[in-house]
């Protein structure tokens, strides 16, 4: 197969380097040069000494989109819709790697994409996945979501392996928001263990997080039984707990004192969680959702709070019943 992919990101190159791996031809678009030079020259531009091999790479987006029905998406959620805004989709296959909600709209990836063109087909792939541990061929697991069996399953036949195992749901919903609802909560996490608050609080943060991921969820029509699988709690689990976690990583820098622009500045890494909790956060208003975690995040991130004081907040609330809690 030849696949187009917009997006030459850590995430990127490491699925441009799977499908690669697999026999595939890859046209991947990024507008940074270097990435660009990287990639023709056979170089993993994020992974010293690592080889890509059959895939190309463009600064001229037209070019990829017109290489293939297939499009692989891993662009940053925030500017999704700003590329691909009157680009000729008509007709694509696009599968979504990227995790998050648009700001300003709330919207899913999916809504977002059928937006700018109705006519295309529109798939997810999301779950516990970090892009350097799929660059070297680590064993993986992922949820691939659609409303189309049939087609899922002809694209799981092309992009598994023994070491990229791809589930199927036809929970889009579900699944496209278990990738994006963990940030918050593994921005919330960070910010403990950067308080120095230890593992037992982190445990308490994860496990009171996740419920306010189902109610949103399920209140906007996902399934709840989604968010028990990968692309939830999976996804959660790794996010929320691994110094490899961008988002856990910027939330421990706040939580240490750091400013958020530095913190940004340090990371120099696209982090969703910073965007996300703002639509998490009007939707919650809208929905009138009880989400103290998610709330905190956002006085942290968004208010500039203090990571202390919010925390301590937090602790001050009366605990619910055990069997309230989602």
């Amino acid at each position: 197969m030849e696949f187009a992919l917009l997006g030459g990101g850590r995430w990127g190159c490491a699925l441009a380097r799977h499908l690669s791996s697999l026999g595939h031809r890859v046209l991947l678009f990024d507008k940074n040069p270097q990435v660009v030079e990287a990639l023709n020259g056979g170089r993993h531009p994020y992974m010293e000494g690592m080889e890509i091999k059959g895939v190309r790479a463009t600064l001229e987006l037209e070019e990829v989109l017109d290489s293939s029905p297939y499009l692989f998406l891993a662009l940053p959620v925030q500017v999704i819709r700003e590329v691909l805004q009157g680009k000729n989709l008509r007709g694509k296959c696009i599968v979504s790697a990227s995790k998050g909600l648009e700001v300003g709209t709330q919207k899913r990836v999916s809504q977002v994409l059928l937006e700018i063109e109705p006519s295309a087909e529109v798939f997810c792939l999301s779950g516990p996945s970090f892009a350097s541990e799929v660059s070297k061929g680590l064993p993986t697991a992922l949820v691939l979501a659609g409303d189309r069996l049939e087609e899922m399953e002809r694209i799981r036949s092309w992009i598994s392996s023994e070491n990229f195992r791809v589930y199927l749901s036809t929970d889009m919903v579900g699944v496209e928001l278990g990738g994006a609802l963990k940030n918050v909560i593994a921005l919330a996490c960070g910010i403990s263990d950067g308080l120095g608050f230890g593992e037992s609080a982190r445990a308490s943060l994860i496990t009171r997080g996740f419920a306010e991921m189902v109610r949103l969820g399920v209140a906007l029509g996902a399934k709840r039984e989604t968010f028990y699988g990968l692309s939830g709690m999976g996804d959660l689990f790794l996010t929320a707990s691994s110094p490899q976690s961008r988002n856990r990583s910027l939330g421990y820098m706040l939580g240490q004192g750091l400013s958020l622009q530095e913190a940004l500045r340090r990371l120099s890494q696209t982090v969703e969680g910073v965007h996300t909790v703002r639509a998490v956060y009007e939707l919650s208003k809208e929905l009138r959702l009880h989400m103290p975690v998610s709330h905190g995040v956002y006085q942290v991130v968004v208010e500039g709070l203090p990571p202390r004081e919010v925390a301590l907040e937090l602790l001050k609330r009366p605990p619910q019943n055990h069997f309230e809690s989602t």
